[in-house]
């Protein structure tokens, strides 16, 4: 399986590098739709970004389609199907003690689980979504998140399995998230967003 998936990436990849600076324009593209079809390999696209237009301009586009795309995806969830769940999740006590959690949660926290490269963003997405936690604290956990991501997929660039074999790669993960996690920190303290 893991071998398929390598072989669906790079035949994406030489799809994208082959078609001239359409490549990077859809991969902005699917950058966008990422965020709510999940099928997509997000760090292709990056990569790609990086490679055509290189880190700083790559890293501008592929952050500012990933946040738009995560964005798109909160406010469907939240304007069009979060009246619909709470009417159907009323008389659940167990999902409302979920989303009690989610509500809850505080900006640092939510903005270190959107930086890590692991983490399915369409499901943070559609969670803050269908929850309570304010707009603002959402967006800027968001971008907080988004610009270690990008980071990581731009120039650590491993598969969960290569960082699990390769110590060096975890620690870079794992330095990113602490920075990630100081700056919303000082960012959530200066705007009281908790």
């Amino acid at each position: 399986m893991l071998e398929f998936m390598n072989n669906i990436d790079n035949l994406i990849n030489q799809f994208l590098l082959n078609i001239g600076i359409f490549g990077p324009i859809l991969g902005c593209i699917c950058i966008l739709f990422e965020s709510i079809l999940p099928i997509l390999p997000l760090f292709v696209f990056i990569t790609i970004n990086f490679l055509v237009f290189g880190n700083i301009i790559g890293f501008i586009i592929s952050w500012l389609f990933t946040v738009l795309g995560c964005l798109l995806s909160f406010y469907i969830f939240r304007k069009k199907i979060k009246n619909w769940f709470d009417h159907k999740i009323e008389n659940n006590e167990q999902f409302k003690k979920i989303m009690k959690m989610i509500d809850k949660i505080k900006m640092e926290q939510l903005a270190v689980i959107i930086a890590v490269p692991f983490t399915p963003a369409f499901m943070i997405n559609i969670a803050a979504g269908l929850s309570k936690i304010p707009v603002k604290k959402f967006v800027v956990a968001l971008c907080i998140g988004k610009i270690f991501l990008v980071l990581f997929w731009g120039f650590v660039g491993t598969s969960l399995i290569q960082s699990l074999t390769h110590p060096i790669a975890l620690i870079k993960v794992l330095i990113l998230l602490f920075i990630a996690y100081i700056v919303s920190k000082i960012i959530s303290k200066k705007f009281n967003f908790d």
